[in-house]
């Protein structure tokens, strides 16, 4: 049976799940706006100031650059739910053929079927994979995750395919480090196995080889956004720049809340910690949306979707289908 895979399906994120996602920052937020106004409150560092034009122009900047990642960001996520989209459309389409095109005896054509799930989760475990940039080892990602639980993390894909797939195709599969790249290509040489036996047309061998062909594609794509990641260079920059926003606010105010009377510079705590946590916050959103298959709960829901085909795929069977995902905490998992 096919794991979960995370998605937030509530209506918004409650504030208790956003401070917790955010508590390790906002501390420090405040300790950085703390300490200079400290200094000047208490111990009458009035030195301790800057222009607030420049500042209002870094503020400018972080805006467009944060506005820039995140519109990349979103567009990996998008497109690897586009992938994930045709994959359920074809998986339904294969079985389909599969069953009505052949001449096989029925186990041949469950055998082909099966192999798919099989695809879908040596697919599934490769897209979860850890990667050096992506950012669910984090401690405030790892504090978030008693939210909800990653299967694959849980799991292993030997022990799944067993479910799936003869001993010996395991054994084989297994061996190779792309393992749904060789799932894929058995398909094909089962495929041309029945064209041998007589039990499959040459046209509707090229039908069935098309569908082959498509689904590497979507693997393709999915490996290409899993193992390329949002340009170091743009997301680096745009960390520095909002890190040197956080650390100057508290000098720009300090100088503008004085002239409204000597007890206003104490709101530079609050007033420079709210401003450090929205523009965090908004670069945060981004950051964890541009790893869609890395297990956090903004991703692409791949598992549940996956469980979604493996329900169809069993009722084209004739067989009962595994229960639909549900969330838990407003995860779908």
């Amino acid at each position: 049976m096919l794991g979960a895979r995370l998605v937030h399906a509530g209506r918004n994120y409650s504030p208790r799940e956003v401070f917790i996602w955010t508590l390790r920052e906002t501390l420090l937020f405040v300790g950085i706006a703390a300490a200079p106004t400290v200094a000047w409150a208490v111990f009458g560092q009035t030195w301790l100031q800057v222009p607030w034009q420049p500042v209002a122009l870094v503020g400018t900047a972080v805006a467009f650059v944060t506005g820039f990642k995140n519109n990349a960001a979103y567009g990996r996520l998008w497109e690897a739910r586009q992938i994930w989209g045709s994959i359920i459309n074809l998986s339904r389409t294969w079985a389909v053929q599969v069953l009505d095109l052949p001449t096989s005896p029925a186990e041949v054509k469950k055998g082909l079927v099966v192999r798919h799930l099989a695809w879908l989760t040596a697919l599934r475990f490769q897209l979860r994979e850890k990667r050096a940039w992506e950012t669910m080892s984090s401690p405030e990602n790892v504090a978030y995750q008693h939210f909800y639980v990653v299967p694959e993390w849980k799991s292993d894909v030997v022990t799944e395919l067993k479910a799936l797939l003869p001993l010996a195709e395991v054994d084989a599969v297994t061996a190779k480090k792309n393992r749904a790249t060789h799932l894929l290509a058995a398909q094909s040489k089962a495929l041309r196995e029945l064209v041998d036996k007589g039990e499959l047309t040459e046209l509707r061998f090229i039908e069935l080889e098309r569908a082959v062909a498509a689904l590497y594609d979507c693997q393709g794509r999915c490996e290409r956004i899993k193992n390329f990641p949002y340009p170091r260079q743009f997301a680096t920059l745009n960390t520095y720049f909002v890190w040197l926003l956080v650390c100057s606010m508290p000098f720009a105010l300090l100088p503008e809340l004085h002239k409204l009377g000597p007890h206003y510079v104490w709101a530079t705590i609050p007033i420079a910690s709210l401003v450090a946590w929205i523009f965090h916050m908004i670069d945060k959103i981004g950051e964890s949306s541009e790893n869609p298959f890395e297990g956090g709960p903004n991703d692409v829901p791949i598992s549940s979707m996956a469980r979604t085909i493996e329900i169809d795929l069993r009722e084209l069977l004739g067989e009962a289908p595994p229960p639909a995902l549900t969330p838990t905490n407003n995860i779908l998992s």
